[in-house]
């Protein structure tokens, strides 16, 4: 027998605490990552970032999310609503701490407004520097091994007053991927009025322009609050981020990129 370890704390407290009450529901869209990979494939920075289809993911939910108030608010208690003014992408970040996986919450404010290659950038130092380097998980590192009550109280406060809640939890959505893993599709814990969920990308027969073809396509899944969102504004919300992904509203993205 062995103690829990520590740096799971931050995810026990997400899933036990505020999750508790949702009402969890699940849409899925697959998206053709044609446009995307190209776009990546095509652009590099100025300073050697390599744009990813994630850092485009962030940006069009950020942008998917300036027309959909209902998916980046949150339920106070009794009865009321708070809406995240500032669009903040929250995502899950997997360190290895001691030889052990850890997983730690990363956000980058504005992705809606950052170009791709500053979204990219702030990917790549969440990826590759190290937790005491970067502000965000360097709160959670310490949060990690405050004593479990004295967390608690602190999570259970900033539930009920919305500037803590903004300050502390400022995340307008969440995003986990495992496509890396090759796994097909992911339904997150609902931790957010709109969580998201990553497959892989992998080749499949669909029909474009009324002919088949090979192409690569993506599995994205939204868990949304059902008490906060109902199912018909979820479904536009999740086929404007389909449509942005797939290039059908390119001039939405404002980026420096090119796309051939």
């Amino acid at each position: 027998m062995s103690w829990f370890p520590r740096r799971r704390w931050n995810i026990l407290d997400l899933v036990q605490v505020v999750e508790r009450g949702s009402v969890p529901t699940y849409l899925f869209a697959e998206i053709n990552m044609d446009f995307a990979q190209k776009l990546c494939a095509n652009n590099l920075s100025s300073r050697g970032v390599k744009i990813t289809p994630t850092a485009l993911l962030l940006k069009a939910i950020g942008i998917a999310q300036r027309g959909h108030p209902e998916s980046r608010s949150a339920l106070l208690p009794w009865g009321q609503t708070l809406t995240f003014e500032r669009i903040v992408a929250g995502f899950t970040v997997e360190k290895i701490v001691g030889g052990e996986a850890a997983v730690y919450l990363g956000a980058i404010e504005d992705p809606d407004t950052k170009s791709l290659e500053e979204i990219a950038a702030e990917l790549r130092a969440y990826g590759q520097e190290e937790i005491a380097d970067i502000p965000q998980l360097a709160i959670e590192e310490r949060f990690n091994f405050m004593p479990w009550l004295v967390r608690r109280i602190i999570l259970l406060i900033s539930l009920v007053i919305p500037e803590l809640r903004l300050r502390y939890m400022s995340a307008s959505f969440g995003l986990t991927s495992i496509g890396k893993y090759g796994i097909h599709a992911l339904v997150p814990p609902s931790v957010s009025a709109s969580t998201f969920g990553v497959g892989t990308i992998e080749p499949k027969p669909v029909v474009v322009d009324n002919e088949i073809k090979i192409c690569p396509m993506m599995i994205l899944t939204l868990n949304f609050d059902h008490r906060l969102i109902d199912g018909a504004p979820a479904s536009r919300f999740l086929s404007e981020i389909k449509k942005l992904m797939e290039g059908e509203l390119v001039s939405h993205i404002g980026s420096n990129c090119s796309y051939t």
